[in-house]
């Protein structure tokens, strides 16, 4: 359920009609949710609500987007809602695990609030096992896209005009039987529910997603929003994912909060 930032005397809902909702799913390396804080840190994207469930861990902490000793203080939770209305782009960021059988929960949320917010469409950030790839999997670009029906019809044509690679489907029963297709997203978290779903509910809905590796994943999130970049064209910018390179110039701006992401250094008193 959404909840609205009460700015002082009560604010109401945002109109998210004809937006993009663009967010990350909890999968292998974290990739997505990276990827999610480039978007919100570069364009500078203002915090107007919260998404309230009971499908994730709780969580607090400090603001992860903080760029001055003013705003640090202010407290972020497990779900929040990101808006820039002059792109039409509302993000929802997701900051911790989900609770064990509550994937369905959530994407039943998920997908009913899409709706009675009238957004276009959905663009889902996600990463899968790089070592599950089956033979075909191997070849090319470790990128893959994946489209609804009701969004194919929309922009099909643009993702053959990128030349991007849809994610393929494998074998249900390898080495038995190769006639017998289905879509394997493993490490993928609620990727492939989210989008079997939004296939049955008639929303517009993109997955993006890189096969990567748990590790150092910043990388990997820059290959990402790049690749969201060629689509949606949040900024400009001369990376090319082609060859699975970054480029050092980039101008994605990296949160304050990354400076943490593998903890603190050693203590000098160890040494």
């Amino acid at each position: 359920m959404f909840i609205p930032c009460d700015r002082g005397g009560g604010s109401a809902a945002p109109d998210f009609k004809g937006f993009t909702l663009l967010m990350p799913a909890v999968s292998v390396g974290n990739v997505g949710q990276l990827a999610i804080d480039l978007v919100i840190s570069t364009l500078d994207m203002t915090k107007v609500g919260y998404f309230y469930t009971d499908c994730l861990v709780p969580m607090v902490g400090n603001n992860p987007y903080a760029t001055a000793e003013e705003n640090s203080v202010e407290l972020s939770i497990n779900a929040e809602v990101y808006s820039l209305p002059s792109k039409k782009l509302v993000v929802l960021q997701i900051r911790s695990p989900f609770i064990k059988n509550k994937y369905r929960p959530f994407c039943e949320t998920l997908l009913s609030w899409v709706k009675s917010s009238k957004c276009a469409r959905v663009v889902l950030l996600s990463s899968s096992h790089a070592y599950q790839r089956d033979d075909e999997q191997l070849l090319g670009t470790p990128l893959r896209y994946l489209l609804t029906p009701d969004l194919e019809k929309a922009a099909g044509g643009r993702m053959k005009e990128l030349n991007w690679k849809e994610m393929e489907k494998v074998a249900a029963y390898p080495g038995i039987s190769n006639t017998d297709k289905v879509l394997h997203i493993p490490g993928g978290g609620i990727t492939k529910l989210l989008f079997t779903e939004s296939c049955s509910e008639g929303i517009q809905m993109a997955v993006l997603l890189k096969f990567c590796s748990e590790g150092d994943n910043i990388p990997d999130a820059f290959v990402l929003v790049n690749y969201l970049n060629e689509w949606l064209q949040l900024i400009k910018s001369e990376v090319s994912t082609n060859n699975n390179s970054t480029d050092p110039s980039s101008q994605w701006k990296v949160p304050s909060s990354w400076r943490l992401l593998f903890g603190n250094g050693l203590p000098p008193a160890l040494f």
